[in-house]
């Protein structure tokens, strides 16, 4: 009886530290887990977004600096052209025309031509450009790139004689060009104005 007691005993014990997790322990560390696992998502996704948003803005930022150099390229390397010439840079407040290099972006060999800059009906910052040749012949037809996508506008101020104005029609060259490109409320870009001078040296007006 007592030999058979005690492996009574023994037996129970071992049943009492095999016993594995309840139903509700179970149950309980399920939601616990669930709970971490959404923490662990919602951290994630938010991560993520944060992420997208920096990406985004330092692409406009790119794209906003590739123009930057760009324009000021068209203005920089402006023809001044001579008396014979004409006026071969018109200033507007919405946009120019001039004559100068094209640049190594439009991957065009073409050493010289005329060029405008304007945005479109399709809010596009564009430049227009046409070959220009020393020689009469018949006009070669235009070409047009697209610099920027989303643009409510441009807004052009032109130097000479000590004060701005938002035109330039006489000979030569203004002594500055400024450049403001708009965007509308909700659009998140935004870049300073851009401010160039003509390397060639400015006609009197």
């Amino acid at each position: 009886m007592t030999g058979g007691g005690y492996g009574h005993l023994g037996q129970a014990g071992r049943d009492s530290g095999q016993r594995g997790f309840t139903l509700v322990e179970i149950l309980i560390s399920l939601v616990v887990f669930s709970l971490v696992l959404l923490a662990l998502e919602r951290g994630f996704q938010a991560a993520t977004m944060i992420f997208e948003r920096q990406r985004g803005m330092l692409a406009s930022q790119a794209e906003l600096g590739a123009v930057d150099r760009f324009v000021r390229h068209l203005v920089e390397y402006a023809n001044g052209g001579s008396t014979r010439d004409g006026r071969i840079f018109v200033g507007r407040a919405h946009g120019f025309a001039l004559r100068g290099p094209l640049p190594l972006a439009l991957g065009s060999e073409t050493p010289m031509a005329d060029i405008r800059l304007s945005v479109d009906d399709r809010h596009r910052l564009v430049v227009v450009w046409m070959p220009y040749r020393h020689v009469i012949e018949p006009a070669r037809p235009t070409r047009q790139d697209v610099l920027l996508d989303g643009v409510q506008g441009i807004e052009c101020d032109y130097f000479s004689d000590g004060k701005w104005a938002n035109g330039w029609y006489g000979n030569g060259l203004p002594e500055l060009v400024r450049i403001r490109i708009l965007f509308s409320d909700d659009d998140r870009r935004h870049w300073p104005d851009i401010v160039a001078a003509p390397m060639t040296e400015p006609m009197p007006g």
